[in-house]
């Protein structure tokens, strides 16, 4: 797995369009390692950039490493294959390189990317996670797949999967929002003594999304210690940020749909952060959560939960999840 990706995701308001040149670009740049998902809606347009730098020589099939996700509404076993198969068809390949579980619980099986009530309430479904886990297996034994992995699991969840009984394969990697205010230094820790590689997303602290990001939340680049740093190497406060993780051993993705970061967030592999960089970066670590998804589930080193309004409880695998906000019990 290349150590930097290429974040394909883009706010609704985007031109699905964009999604393919900003790819096309990327690729030009350098990029192998291209992440996408089926709640992103665009995997049509990033597949036709994929051939598109095939077709002119750019790339061949076998130099992409091409990350897809498994969203929550197809979490039951008999689903997941069809879903891949799905992916596969509109992006025009016959294998990917990655294939992930994107959330640690399912919702109601259809089309409806956020299925609710007329309440307006998520609806959830009870899906033990070790029998989607093997249906993602038989994934890669068909060839659909060359690994498999997960995305904002805990250590207990990553446990659950692990100490399954009769597993075949395990979690090649755990994606997870990860920066220097959220650093998951404990759930880093427990990745490599399973040699799961951990994946950050929001490694630039978001693109600010209105739909999942609170806009008051501090702007990560803004960092006074970030800048001080970058100015120090003659490096953007973003490079620095992508930087960090690479040294830590944080597989990590960057996202933009601007020529100029897009080659920016690539000049990463030139430079060095002294131990003492390192040291300050790290301390920067607030466990602050730009992805509003935490409205519906909190992933952190002491455990996921989930939350939705005033009381949510979900019985997901083995694991009992109780609901918490920013790690403490909601309570009616």
């Amino acid at each position: 797995m290349p150590v930097l990706g290429f974040g394909t995701y883009a706010p609704d308001h985007t031109p699905k369009s964009q999604a393919a040149e900003a790819t096309k670009v990327a690729i030009d740049v350098g990029f192998r390692h291209i992440d996408s998902a089926y709640l992103y809606q665009n995997e049509e347009e990033v597949g036709q950039a994929i051939w598109e730098k095939i077709a002119d020589g750019t790339v061949k099939r076998e130099d992409i490493f091409y990350t897809t996700k498994l969203w929550a509404t197809f979490l039951r076993p008999e689903l997941v294959r069809p879903a891949l198969e799905s992916s596969l068809k509109k992006l025009g390949l016959d294998y990917v390189d990655l294939f992930i579980i994107h959330v640690p619980f399912a919702m109601k099986a259809g089309e409806e990317l956020l299925p609710k009530n007329a309440s307006g309430e998520i609806i959830l479904e009870t899906v033990d996670l070790c029998d989607t886990w093997e249906a993602l297996e038989k994934c890669k034994d068909a060839g659909l797949t060359k690994s498999i992995g997960v995305s904002n699991f805990n250590h207990k969840l990553l446990e659950l999967i692990l100490n399954k009984p009769g597993l075949k394969y395990k979690p090649t990697c755990n994606q997870v929002e990860c920066h220097p205010y959220l650093n998951q230094s404990k759930l880093l820790e427990f990745c490599k003594s399973k040699d799961i590689v951990l994946v950050a997303y929001s490694a630039l602290g978001s693109q600010r999304d209105p739909q999942w990001v609170d806009p008051d939340s501090p702007h990560l680049l803004e960092e006074p210690i970030l800048k001080s740093i970058a100015k120090k190497h003659s490096r953007s406060p973003g490079q620095v940020a992508l930087r960090y993780q690479l040294q830590r051993g944080v597989v990590v993705l960057a996202k933009s749909f601007s020529e100029k970061r897009i080659k920016e967030n690539f000049q990463i592999f030139d430079f060095e952060l002294t131990p003492e960089d390192m040291k300050a970066i790290d301390g920067l670590n607030r466990n602050l959560r730009y992805d509003k998804l935490q409205l519906l589930w909190y992933q952190d080193d002491a455990g996921l939960c989930l939350l939705h309004q005033s009381r949510w409880e979900l019985q997901t695998g083995a694991v009992p999840i109780q609901p918490f906000w920013n790690g403490l019990p909601v309570r009616e």
